[in-house]
């Protein structure tokens, strides 16, 4: 898979209200809710660019909407932008590990059958969720209006012990590929073995659906997450972080 075509998989499957695009920049606007879809991901630079000014622009564009500058800093930014952002005050955050799964053939079958999978977001996964992580009332209606809207094939997942969500995870289908996203366990449900049985049951649903491969970001101090991925034979492509700044 090539590296730039999995980082554009990323965007699409985790979307924003709006994308301003400028000099090969994508601005990404979602009123805050979560860093993915409030961020700058600078993919398609001129070598021309100014890459200051555009820092600038950025920055006038997120303190209209009153929210931090956040930038993803991936292998396919100019090379100097994160120091420049260093030098600019802004903060390192989320140290974060983009993984692949080449082939699915040998992905094990879910032993776990309590779960359920939705493939339109609605309130009853979103309950679920709820339950699982403690979302806020005002997060949910972002991640409902932004998932609602969104073209990408999703399957929306829930585990369930003795009927009570105890895990939650997103699957999001781009061509013959799979992205995780959102794999949640309540903590009261922890170390059972259900984040992998979530995971399992979304690949085998990706696999039917003509999903060869799969791809996922986890945060590269999530040790338990990352031992799961590795487990299944994810391996690191690259890795990203974020800088970020609060612009008056």
């Amino acid at each position: 898979m090539d590296d730039m075509r999995i980082e554009e998989m990323t965007l699409n499957a985790w979307p924003a209200f709006q994308t301003i695009v400028r000099n090969g920049w994508l601005l990404r606007l979602a009123a805050g809710f979560t860093k993915r879809s409030n961020s700058v991901s600078a993919l398609y630079t001129e070598p021309s660019v100014d890459l200051y000014e555009q820092i600038q622009y950025c920055e006038r564009i997120y303190a209209r909407e009153g929210l931090d500058v956040v930038f993803k800093v991936t292998p396919f930014n100019p090379p100097e932008l994160d120091s420049i952002l260093d030098d600019q005050g802004y903060s390192f955050l989320d140290p974060t590990s983009l993984k692949v799964l080449d082939c699915l053939d040998h992905v094990p079958a879910p032993t776990y059958r309590d779960v359920s999978v939705y493939e339109q977001l609605n309130n009853e996964w979103l309950d679920d969720l709820t339950v699982v992580t403690g979302l806020t009332a005002k997060n949910r209606d972002i991640k409902q209006q932004l998932f609602s809207r969104s073209s990408v094939p999703y399957g929306f997942f829930s585990l369930y012990d003795q009927g009570r969500p105890a895990a939650c995870g997103i699957g999001a289908l781009e061509e013959n590929v799979v992205g995780i996203f959102d794999i949640a366990t309540a903590p009261a449900y922890r170390k059972r073995g259900y984040g992998t049985q979530i995971l399992l049951h979304i690949l085998q649903w990706a696999r039917a659906q003509g999903a060869t491969s799969s791809y996922l970001q986890v945060v590269q101090a999530n040790l338990p997450a990352n031992r799961l991925y590795d487990r299944l034979r994810y391996r690191e492509i690259y890795t990203y972080w974020y800088r970020a700044k609060h612009v008056e």
